[in-house]
């Protein structure tokens, strides 16, 4: 389960900015998360659950939001949306796909006190 470990992670970006920010308590983060990214909500909430007990993020809000996958179409020459990787273009019905967007993970926002 490697959201564990991207949990782990989020928490040490937040007590680092904790120290540089000045703040005490994370109330509420914002995580943009992409349909390509291989990040399982679910299992992500629950690690953060998890990790965050007994730091400064204990009882945080984690509110996801979800960026559709985008590719780019080499035949089509255009952006176009796409579930999963290795999907043909909804359009034209090439495999011809590079992938554009959707595929990261990024804090977006911080409710801080």
């Amino acid at each position: 389960m490697h959201e564990m470990s991207l949990c782990e992670g989020i928490l040490q970006v937040l007590e680092d900015n904790a120290k540089s920010q000045q703040f005490k308590k994370v109330k509420t983060i914002w995580l943009e998360i992409g349909a390509l990214s291989g990040v399982e909500i679910e299992a992500m909430k629950f690690c953060f659950d998890a990790v965050t007990r007994g730091t400064l993020a204990e009882q945080a809000n984690l509110e996801i939001i979800n960026k559709p996958g985008l590719a780019w179409c080499m035949k089509c020459s255009k952006n176009v949306e796409v579930t999963q990787r290795f999907d043909e273009c909804p359009d034209c019905g090439s495999y011809q796909l590079q992938v554009v967007g959707g595929d990261e993970m990024k804090i977006k926002e911080l409710e801080v006190e």
